[in-house]
């Protein structure tokens, strides 16, 4: 028996003694002579099983990469040691670099390894995306060739030389074929390559022959190892089983080996020679020691991993291996079955394990491990900066105890920056000598850290977990103003605990997208509090980042320049790498990187040395190396060119430096596999072995990765690892070597195509190759791209990356139809990446489109950002936000906003939820006057002012925080902490630059508004009286360089410039001063006190220069005053309406209003005065007298005005009123209402003019909206109509709406809404109270205050018919009609009149009243509804209900609201009513049994009641509009909710249609919806899920009765306790029925 010679035995399925030839095999070497056993299996799996695998990979957010290094290349190369050498390597990154299974495939001479790759922020492992190591194998019948080592060891080699030496020839061989390399430590020999011209099969098998004899022999003697031994007997198979599965230590980690077993083959080998299913030797004999080996390998498989062996028994065929034989093609489909079955379930097991083994803050663990790991790389050879460490340790030391400016490193590209920056971080706590937390971020070295909207964040969490503090709650992270000012604000919290010092190093700010782009660097603090120490790296050399820091800390000592290291250090450097690799140089090699690199100091370049010199042996003779940096880049692309291929290795860099954030190297394969260029290099001299697909073969793309090396970065992005060129230089080489204006254009036409998966799921393509000469369509096999993967994984690459490349690639029209004018794509962006990634895309490519179509779409996202904020980001919400606000443009701009609308339409026709379906716009639509809702405060906003000059605004808070915005970027730019109390009043100055801030908390502080840099603080000691009402005034003379404050009675002045006080002025408590103010031009301070006394002060020392009594106005308190300083006096306002002019020659009375003045307004130019009183604004206008009258009508609100404000150019004026209602008048038509804007849904207490903008807020409220009123002069999509009563009435299926005229509610004013304007206008001789509309005989119902209703017919101007009041003088409440409109009930204090309405010509006739009733209550009726039968029901303000039989005079009471009943409403079918109050209760009741059915309760953390409801059609939905702005659903069949949408503005009716609703709302606009419910509604989602605080109870009379009936109440009420609790979640739930 002839069989291999190991120091062990081994297992063998086969033994022959003699070939049938009559050869015997005593020769050990063989050669393969098949082409593959396995090639079928091979193919069979890359054509169904591997896609089928991806998919399913894909579906759960993870990355299926196919390594088949052996597949498209020579069989030379395929069996070459280096390529041996690279696939273990491959093997052992797959296992390291796989979260999911690593599968492994085997055959004669080739091996694949699959990798699934998992998000990093599911995983916990150390390595970049963690790994389990699980392994899948095919073993067939061959044991395949045995590799050359490449490398021997110093005495491994004098063991096998020993044994050699009596063979002189052998020996020879060996040492020609293996050189010294002194280099290496200790030295190595190295296998030669064979010449170009040597033939390499006889002189190959030779020496693998030679050497295996010497370690056979070696072995024995025991001169080598066991692990060594193996090296020279091992074929490339069973090197790779054993790497990948039998040396596994921890269990077979869900392995699968399936073993193929040909019945009878034993016989058929020994018969047929030329049958090349095994390992045969050159002769053709059969390679028995092979057989051996292979039946040694099947039995440790066997032994060690017994339950992972899947066997297929085939019965023998001559032509067995071949497709087309029915067995084998059903033994392919048993294994690619099993395949995908095996690995579909080792997926989701690791899943599971991933899943029970989350750690709740697993992606900032990951975050943090993995700058960790960089830094520890960087510094792993650091060398010199000692004396910068020790100056830059002082620093921080002098500046721990005390406020200071964030350092600043900067240097150019390579100097060594991001080394010493993680040297820094470890070094911390010995430079401060104090425990210290560090935290270190490398900029743009993983999505996290490439912009702030990712940075914050994560260093807002860690800082939290490593002081302890609470983690950030939901909200916050919401909108990125609070992520900023939640950043500040840390930071001051962590100095104050006075017991750790914190450094925070952030490097490379150059690499943030962010900062790259913008002006500022709006969430840099420009000021650090004590022990807390902020230091940034920034490159210099070129303007950008380093001048944008510049101009963001002003001072000059915060910059420090790193400079080059010494000559000595240079080489000590280099000298530290190559003793950290185990290298070294020669001498001469060693004085030729010296003087190629004289005095070089510049860390990057020495790194490019070494990396060129330690590939150098001893024996090597290298060229000169290029001196500076980008000489040497251009010498290492000249060197990968000539070892691979200028095409190739210009096409993979290319791609590269194209991508937006990088490619993984499945996608870099995919791409490489789609660039008809590259392969037809490759496959230049040689076909592709498929005739089906078509791929670029993966080992050429690992041995230019080999090579690249270190100028590969991996980065963690979108949970995959990326690779991207990691230096600066070369990334700029690479554009000017390879990437001309056209070639740049392909890279990214291809990198598109990948993208969009043009050439994905079997589409073939079209190409012609060399050696074929006619075109071939083949499948290129690369991975779909679907927008989503399933219904909850998005294609996060896709999002990232197509835009980027469509637009560079010049395809613009893609990029508008299938991008930014997609709705699949929009929701999908929006849902994935938020609101604010969505932005960025169509700020960043719109502008490449000449397209206003885009912009449109871009300003409606905008517009909808405050909702999807607030309701977070889910389909339903943005469809509908978009689709009623680019509704109005559909017709006029029909190719690309026409198209989004129809999408969106599409979308909710199939959409399996209950859904609200807009048919219209009704939304604030783009190109309006809202230009932005901002957010970024956590209380309300009680000062602003604008800086016009740098285009920002100053907001003070409630909190105490100023926080300054940027309006051109709309995004705060420094929040300004350090007052402890709420901000009272913010004055802008020094052009723009400087602000002051007052407090609450006795200080005043002066901010440069450029840096964020608080110059000084001031602190005032309060007032005499603490209970005295606080009354602030500040104003600021910069002539004079003083500011003066006046708070309660007390006024004091300070300089400017050196903070010093000038003087202070003490009035007395008993009579305080109620107004105060500077008059400049006659260097006065006035004050008016609460008992009428003028005092006149000095405003340079604050003596008294005369005192005077008020003679204008007699018992009445000043309330507010306005300096006008052009007259030298003071306009003063008073608690009974007088307002009175003041100067220090005495004062006279303007003007007596009939209620008390709330404030005074003056315009810049002074020439026009605004007074508000109650709910009216009155103008003045400035003459030499003071002031008069400027218009004979006051402005109106329907509630209390708040404040007002004059336009730039005095021809307009804005007025704010409780009802949270802005009013836009015209001053130049006299007073005429322009338009109604609604504020952020609390009282409007401030607005202040920037220009052509408008900000208004609200102390209520957090928010503040931004106002563009250019928008007056430019035509409009849709004209709301000028509704601010709510008393709005609708005809014709809203072709029509009825609502008091604006300045006169004695006239209804009739809007066409098909042509947006006032159609006509009916008079009513008295004030409007209440509106209905018959719609079948169509009439116009007008009740008036005098009691009288009015009847206009709405189809002719007939006489208009007049119903008298039942007594003189009583105003109507409340009118209702029933169903079918034969009923009229008028509702007065405590009379309901119910009166007839019958057909007639030319009309209807009115007759009646048929009866009328008394309630005889002392409360009032608030809401009614009539029936048919005569039948009414009523709601009083106090909540009480009745139900009245007018036919038999009886009252049926019915269970009270809690509050005011607001309104009230019958069914078609008149069998049921439902009614609504203040309290947000509905209440369905039965009329014949006069019992409510179920009792709905709706609240929220905005809810205000209900303001208007109606049954659907069929009665099965009442749809109801809340006091909160939203509109609900729910079933009349059992009291579920169905849908909520919040609407922006209060609904102030709602009529049913035929198959939804149409509603007025408060912003002008008509909304007009389908309400779409699915039959069955066994899917339905919770629609509060996205109502923060809220809750839905309902009560099911017919429940507590059953239970009540079988004695069972109360426990049911235990057991529906928990769906009846009210639950304060981040997102509520539905609770379920009682």
């Amino acid at each position: 028996m002839c069989r291999a010679r190991r120091p062990w035995r081994t297992k063998s399925l086969y033994s022959w003694d003699s070939c049938p030839c009559g050869k015997t095999s005593n020769k050990e070497t063989r050669r393969n002579i098949s082409a593959g056993d396995m090639d079928a299996e091979r193919e069979a799996l890359q054509s169904t099983a591997f896609p089928e695998v991806q998919t399913f990979c894909q579906k759960h957010g993870l990355m299926f990469e196919v390594v088949d290094l052996r597949w498209g290349i020579r069989s030379s190369e395929a069996t070459d040691h280096m390529t041996t050498e690279l696939c273990l390597e491959e093997l052992d990154r797959c296992r390291k670099t796989s979260i999911g299974p690593a599968f492994v495939f085997y055959g004669d001479v080739f091996a694949t390894q699959q990798r699934v790759k998992f998000p990093t922020s599911n995983v916990n492992d150390s390595t970049d995306l963690g790994y389990e190591r699980t392994t899948t194998a095919l073993l067939g019948d061959q044991y395949g060739p045995c590799p050359v080592p490449t490398l021997i060891e110093e005495k491994e080699w004098e063991a096998l030389r020993t044994q050699l030496t009596s063979r002189p020839r052998d020996l020879e061989l060996v040492a020609r074929r293996f050189r010294r390399d002194e280099n290496s430590v200790p030295p190595t020999y190295l296998l030669q390559a064979l010449g170009a011209t040597e033939a390499r099969g006889p002189e190959e098998a030779t020496l693998t022959s030679v050497l295996r004899s010497g370690a056979q022999e070696a072995g024995r003697l025991g001169l080598i190892t066991q692990e060594q031994w193996v090296r020279y007997h091992w074929s490339v198979i069973e090197w790779e089983i054993d790497r990948g599965l039998l040396s596994l230590t921890d269990g077979d980690q869900g392995a699968t080996v399936f073993l193929r077993e040909i019945q009878d083959l034993n016989k058929h080998i020994l018969d047929d020679c030329a049958l090349k299913m095994v390992d045969r030797l050159a002769d053709g004999c059969l390679d028995m020691d092979a057989q051996n080996l292979l039946g040694g390998l099947k039995g440790r498989i066997a032994d060690t991993q017994p339950g992972v062996l899947k066997t297929h028994h085939l019965p023998w065929s001559r032509d067995l291996v071949n497709p087309k034989n029915k067995t084998h093609a059903r033994y392919l489909k048993e294994l690619g079955e099993q395949f995908v079955a095996r690995a579909n379930h080792q997926v989701l097991e690791h899943l599971r394990e991933l899943e029970a083994s989350r750690q709740e803050l697993a992606w900032l663990y990951q975050e943090i491990r993995h700058h960790m790991a960089l830094s520890a790389e960087a510094t792993r050879t650091f060398c010199g900066r000692q004396e910068l460490l020790a100056q830059l340790g002082k620093r921080l030391r002098q500046s721990d105890s005390q406020p200071h400016s964030p350092l600043v490193l900067f240097g150019p590209p390579g100097i060594g920056k991001t080394a010493l920056m993680c040297k820094l971080a470890e070094q911390t706590s010995g430079l401060l000598d104090r425990k210290t937390v560090t935290v270190l971020r490398l900029l743009g070295m993983s999505q996290m850290s490439s912009d702030a909207r990712g940075l914050l964040p994560s260093l807002c969490f860690q800082l939290c977990l490593a002081y302890g503090l609470p983690l950030p709650p939901a909200q916050v992270l919401e909108a990125h103003a609070r992520v900023v000012q939640l950043f500040h604000t840390l930071l001051h919290t962590v100095s104050c605990r006075n017991f750790e010092s914190l450094v925070i190093l952030l490097d490379s700010m150059d690499d943030m997208d962010s900062i790259c782009r913008a002006r500022r660097v709006p969430w840099l603090p420009s000021t650090c509090p004590p022990r807390v120490h902020l230091i940034l790296s920034a490159c210099s050399g070129q303007q950008g980042v380093l001048d944008t820091l510049r101009r963001t800390l002003t001072d000059a000592e915060a910059f420090w320049e790193v400079k080059p290291l010494s000559g000595n250090q240079g080489q000590e450097m280099i000298q530290t790498l190559l003793a950290a690799s185990r290298r070294t140089l020669s001498p001469e090699q060693r004085e030729l990187v010296w003087a190629s690199l004289p005095e070089c100091g510049h860390p990057g370049r020495l790194r490019l040395a070494f990396e060129e010199a330690r590939k150098w042996a001893s024996f090597t003779i290298p060229a000169p190396l290029g001196s500076t940096a980008e000489e040497a880049m251009h010498q290492l692309c000249a060197r990968l060119e000539q070892t691979h291929g200028q095409l190739l290795v210009a096409h993979v860099l290319g791609y590269l430096a194209s991508s937006r954030h990088g490619l993984s190297e499945a996608e870099l394969k995919d791409v490489l596999s789609l660039d008809d260029e590259v392969l037809q290099a490759v496959y230049q001299d040689w076909t592709p072995p498929s005739k089906e697909l078509l791929r670029f073969p993966p080992l050429m793309w690992v041995r230019l990765r080999r090579d690249l090396g270190h100028c590969l970065a991996r980065r963690p992005v979108d949970g995959f690892t990326l690779l991207a060129i990691a230096h600066r230089q070369l990334a700029e080489v690479v554009q000017e070597r390879y990437l001309s204006r056209p070639e740049r254009a392909k890279r990214h036409g291809v990198l598109a195509d990948f993208f969009s998966g043009a050439w994905s799921l079997g589409t073939k393509k079209l190409i012609t190759l060399p050696l074929v000469g006619k075109p071939l369509n083949l499948d290129r096999k690369v991975a779909p791209q679907p927008l989503w993967f399933s219904d909850t994984v998005a294609n996060l690459r896709k999002l990232k990356e197509l835009p980027h490349h469509l637009v560079h690639s010049g395809r613009t029209e893609e990029l508008k139809q299938e991008v930014l004018g997609n709705m699949n794509w929009i929701s999908c962006r929006g849902i994935s990446g938020g609101i604010e990634g969505l932005l960025e895309d169509f700020d960043l490519y719109g502008p490449h489109l000449d397209c206003p179509e885009v912009s449109l779409v871009r300003d409606a996202l905008q517009l909808c950002r405050p909702a999807v904020e607030l309701r977070g980001m889910e389909r339903s919400i943005l469809y509908t936000e978009l689709l009623a606000r680019l509704h109005f443009f559909a017709a006029s701009h029909p190719a690309l906003v026409g198209q989004l609308c129809q999408q969106a339409q599409s979308w909710f026709r199939a959409c399996p939820h209950p859904v609200l379906i807009p048919l219209g716009g009704f939304f604030q639509p783009p190109g309006g006057p809202l230009r932005a809702t901002l957010t970024g405060c956590h209380k309300g906003i009680t000062a602003m002012a604008w800086s016009l000059e740098e285009r920002l605004l100053v907001v003070g808070t409630q909190d105490g925080i100023v926080a300054v915005w940027d309006m051109e970027e709309q995004q705060v730019i420094h929040i300004l902490t350090g007052h402890t109390g709420e901000v009272k009043n913010v004055k802008v100055f020094a052009k723009g630059t400087l602000a002051l801030s007052a407090s609450k908390d006795h200080t005043l502080r002066l901010w440069d508004l450029l840096s964020g840099q608080e110059k000084f603080t001031i602190w005032d000691r309060g007032s005499r009286d603490p209970t005295e009402p606080e009354i602030w005034s500040l104003h600021v003379e910069e002539a004079k360089k003083v500011v003066y404050l006046a708070s309660g009675s007390k006024i004091s002045a300070w300089n400017l410039e050196t903070a010093e006080l000038v003087f202070r002025i003490l009035g007395h408590v008993s009579d305080r001063w109620m107004c105060t103010r500077a008059l400049a031009s006659r260097a006065m301070l006035l004050t008016v006190s609460e008992a009428g006394v003028v005092s006149l002060w000095s405003s340079a020392t604050g003596t008294l220069q005369g005192r005077q009594h008020l003679s204008s106005v007699k018992e009445e308190t000043p309330t507010c005053g306005v300096s006008v300083q052009k007259q030298g006096k003071m306009v003063t306002g008073f608690s009974k309406g007088s307002i009175s002019l003041v100067s220090p020659e005495g004062d006279s009375l303007l003007e007596k209003l009939p209620e008390a003045v709330r404030f005074l307004v003056l315009s810049e130019d002074e020439s026009l005065l605004a007074a508000g009183f109650g709910r009216s604004v009155r103008i003045f206008l400035a003459d030499s007298q003071g002031f008069h009258r400027f218009m004979a009508t006051d402005l109106e609100h329907e509630d209390m005005v708040e404040t007002a404000g004059f336009g730039p150019k005095n021809n307009l004026i804005i007025t704010g009123s409780r009802d949270a209602l802005i009013q836009v008048w015209s001053l130049s038509e006299q007073g005429t209402l322009l338009d109604i804007l609604e504020g952020v849904g609390a009282p409007v207490s401030l607005l202040a003019w920037g220009g052509a903008l408008v900000a208004s807020a609200s102390q209520q409220s957090s928010s503040f909206k931004v106002w563009d009123l250019t928008y007056l002069q430019k035509p409009r999509a849709c004209t709301p109509f000028l509704d601010r009563t709510g008393l709005t009435a609708v005809s014709h299926n809203g072709g029509y709406i009825y609502f008091p005229k604006i300045g006169d509610k004695n006239k209804v004013t009739i809007w066409d809404s098909a042509e947006g304007e006032e159609q006509d206008a009916l008079d009513t001789s008295n004030e409007v109270r209440c509106l209905e509309v018959a719609q079948q005989a169509n009439l116009l119902f007008t009740g008036l205050v005098s009691g009288v209703v009015l009847v206009f017919p709405l189809n002719s101007r007939q006489d208009v018919m007049c119903i008298p009041p039942p007594e003189a003088r009583k105003a109507i409440n409340c009118m209702a009609l029933s169903q079918g409109e034969e009923r009229l009930a008028i509702a007065y204090d405590s009379i309901v009149l119910v009166l007839d309405i019958s057909p007639g010509d030319p009309c209807p006739v009115i007759d009646g009243p048929t009866y009328t009733f008394y309630t005889q209550l002392p409360e009032t009726i608030s809401s009614v509804a009539v029936l048919a039968d005569y039948r009414v029901i009523y709601g009083m303000t106090n909540g009480d209900l009745f139900l009245y039989e007018c036919v038999n005079s009886k009252v049926f009471p019915l269970e009270a609201h809690r509050s005011r009943v607001t309104c009230m409403q019958v069914s078609h079918r008149e069998q049921l009513a439902v009614s609504g109050s203040e309290e947000a209760l509905l209440c369905l009741w039965d009329l014949q049994a006069c019992k409510w059915t179920f009792q709905m309760n709706y609240t929220n953390s905005y809810c205000r009641g209900v303001q208007c409801l109606c049954f659907s059609m069929d009665d099965k939905y009442v749809y109801a509009g809340l006091k909160d702005r939203s509109i609900i659903v729910w079933s009349v069949l059992d009291g579920t909710l169905l849908a909520v949408q919040f609407v922006h503005a209060v609904v102030n009716r709602i009529i049913p249609t035929s198959n939804g609703f149409i509603a007025p709302t408060r912003h002008g606009y008509l909304i007009r919806e389908r309400f779409q419910c699915p039959s069955s509604r066994t899917s339905q989602q919770d629609p509060l899920k996205n109502f923060k605080k809220a809750v839905w109870k309902v009560k099911s009379r017919q429940r507590e009765e059953l239970a009540a009936a079988a004695g069972t109440l109360q426990d049911l009420r235990s057991a529906s306790a928990q769906g009846n609790e009210c639950k304060s979640n981040k997102r509520s739930q539905v609770c379920l029925l009682v």
